[in-house]
């Protein structure tokens, strides 16, 4: 344990600026009927995941106004292009589509994300340069993801609020989040195809 703490402070300060990161194992729903729960809007979380033959759905929920983000990025794997875009839709408690971020109509760029050392591709985003422009009402909205083919990785940034403590890195470290994270979005195998999902390992 005190080795993890001493490793939580010694990338603390580099995670201050960073989407504290969340798998989706594939365990989570992600239907329309039975999306998966995002706590906390305003809290920044990175959601990593993968369309599997259909969209993938989120559920905020808050009692109060609150400043809303939302991006896309994907894996950007050394030696291989963009495999996927993906499209970015914010619909209401009716499912009424309010926003929509079209990922064939954005320049897609390359970013690189200190704390992780990785690269990726930045794509649609609801808001710019990763922190929310406006305030939605109390209510319930629906996250969208999808794309053509319904197909491929993906990374879900939503909230522009750190909240990435002591605790959350050293539990990051004990469930070995990074490495997971490594080998199942940035495996160079994957632009070929020749791996096999990592959420279902």
């Amino acid at each position: 344990m005190r080795t993890i703490l001493s490793l939580a402070f010694a990338v603390l300060a580099s995670a201050a600026s960073a989407h504290a990161p969340v798998i989706n194992d594939g365990l989570s729903n992600t239907t329309a009927d039975s999306p998966y729960e995002i706590s906390k809007p305003e809290h920044s979380k990175a959601i990593y995941s993968e369309l599997t033959g259909a969209p993938q759905y989120y559920r905020i929920s808050s009692d109060v106004p609150f400043r809303f983000y939302a991006g896309l990025t994907a894996p950007k794997l050394e030696g291989c292009a963009l495999q996927q875009t993906f499209d970015l839709d914010v619909l209401d408690s009716t499912m009424a589509r309010i926003d929509r971020r079209a990922g064939d109509d954005v320049d897609w760029w390359e970013w690189y994300e200190e704390f992780g050392k990785t690269w990726y591709w930045v794509g649609p985003e609801i808001g710019a340069d990763f922190k929310g422009d406006r305030t939605y009402p109390a209510g319930t909205y629906y996250l969208k993801v999808s794309n053509k083919t319904n197909s491929g990785k993906y990374v879900l940034a939503v909230g522009d609020e750190e909240q990435f403590g002591i605790g959350t890195i050293a539990g990051m470290l004990m469930n070995g989040t990074m490495k997971k994270i490594r080998t199942g979005w940035w495996d160079e195998n994957s632009c070929n195809g020749s791996k096999t999902s990592a959420l279902a390992n």
